[in-house]
């Protein structure tokens, strides 16, 4: 295929796929709206090829992709073949299935989607992402990945990806988001995260509020699951700079790791030990997953758009802190990897969060905000966040496009710190391509924005 044949196919593919009522622009109240019947008779038609390869699979609140992330990289390390399924995207959905560290190819999206046509139009109960989550699980099962990390999109009970048979569940930290939708409480939240789990199949936990750690311990004694937790696990860091952070891992056992990682906050070690917890579940079940591998993946994972920092001196830092959990760890990342600083933040989030719980972590370190939206249709509207700030009694201003913010920022100079959603660092990261100080990411058209569970 030509490449200019290749681009417009993929691009018909994306707006056909984007352009159907999803997630996104109709957004339900409850989690009964979510069914798994449809996505289950989808992939039934196309051979059921969840089924033929062993998969990971990880729910929680804070630091899934992370530790998605970090779990894959170690596979990789250790010479196995293998599917990575992550959302939302921050580029390009491209970025959602990725193969051997490898996102996939254009034409391979477009043949995909061409080949899922007649089954999706038969069925109109088919949701985006049970289609994204066909496309991934079919792109893994016919390019021979051995294993898959599956990161769940939304809860987990009746998240499109949980028809997987997996040989281990993950769930990282809880708190409380999404919850016109997961629930008010975070025992609500944690039944269902806990919707993941399968009999017989092991678990392993991040440390929990006990609210949500009794729903996981009950749930996991009804379906006779082997739950286990990080208690008696030691980890963090030795040293920390804008580099990275270097430290150990060490397991009840006495079982060490001295790593590096490249993703910064403390909070990530939480999720470094639980990947780590992951691979020695998996060793009980015959994997090969030797200790130098798990050092070399901690030590080569990527996952932009999390305190990721794009220059030194002054900062500028990007971070999808979404919720008030988030921004207090960011909170305390940015206090211990560049104390002293105040920073202008460039601020933007969607219209389901509560704007002043996302910043009250944050204001005392800021000097002054740039209030501004990203180009999802669902992006609050910068007014409202004007009263957030003002609450809050922080100095700001507003600007319609984060790229026009971003750069009032930086010729003032000083720290700059961008955060709210993962949409906003996304532009960010673009604009800040644009005039030439990283390479240009691949973008895709503003459209598939809308796909963003």
């Amino acid at each position: 295929m030509g490449e200019a044949r290749e681009e417009s196919a993929y691009l018909a593919a994306l707006f056909d796929l984007f352009g159907r009522a999803n997630f996104e622009t109709r957004r339900p109240q409850m989690p009964e709206a979510f069914r798994l019947d449809p996505v289950r008779r989808l992939l039934e038609r196309l051979g059921n090829p969840h089924r033929r390869y062993a998969v990971i699979h990880i729910a929680g609140t804070k630091g899934k992709g992370s530790t998605a992330a970090m779990a894959e990289a170690i596979l990789r390390a250790a010479g196995y073949r293998t599917g990575l399924y992550t959302s939302p995207h921050l580029h390009t959905m491209r970025e959602r299935i990725r193969i051997a560290g490898e996102m996939l190819s254009r034409s391979a999206v477009a043949d995909l989607f061409q080949r899922l046509r007649p089954l999706i139009e038969a069925d109109p109960e088919l949701t985006v992402f049970d289609i994204l989550t066909a496309m991934g699980f079919l792109a893994f099962a016919e390019s021979g990945v051995e294993i898959a990390v599956v990161e769940v999109g939304l809860g987990g009970r009746l998240d499109s990806t949980n028809v997987v048979s997996p040989a281990v569940c993950l769930i990282t930290a809880l708190s409380r988001d999404h919850t016109e939708i997961l629930g008010p409480t975070l025992a609500h939240i944690a039944f269902e995260k806990a919707g993941i789990l399968k009999p017989g199949v092991p678990a392993v936990t991040a440390p929990q509020p006990e609210e949500a750690m009794a729903v996981l311990r009950q749930v996991a004694e009804e379906r006779d699951v082997p739950l286990f937790t990080l208690d008696g696990w030691r980890y963090g860091p030795e040293k920390i700079s804008p580099a990275g952070q270097w430290g150990e891992i060490r397991a009840p056992d006495g079982a060490r790791w001295s790593v590096r990682l490249p993703l910064l906050g403390r909070h990530q070690w939480e999720n470094a030990a639980l990947a780590v917890a992951a691979m020695l579940q998996l060793r009980e079940q015959g994997w090969g997953i030797p200790d130098e591998a798990i050092r070399e993946g901690l030590e080569q994972v990527k996952w932009p758009g999390r305190f990721e920092i794009l220059r030194e001196d002054p900062p500028l830092v990007l971070d999808g802190a979404h919720n008030d959990a988030s921004a207090a760890r960011l909170a305390e990342t940015i206090a211990e990897v560049f104390p002293g600083h105040r920073w202008r933040l460039i601020f933007g989030v969607s219209a389901d969060k509560d704007p002043i719980t996302i910043l009250r972590p944050l204001w005392p370190l800021v000097e002054k905000v740039w209030l501004t939206r990203s180009r999802h249709p669902r992006a609050a509207d910068p007014q409202r966040l004007a009263e957030a700030a003002e609450g809050l009694g922080l100095s700001w201003r507003i600007r319609g496009e984060v790229a026009q913010a971003l750069e009032e920022a930086f010729a003032e100079g000083g720290p700059i710190l961008v955060t709210g959603s993962l949409f906003v660092v996304a532009e960010a990261r673009e604009a800040w391509a644009a005039w030439g100080r990283m390479p240009v990411p691949e973008i895709d058209p503003i459209l598939v924005r809308v796909g963003g569970r």
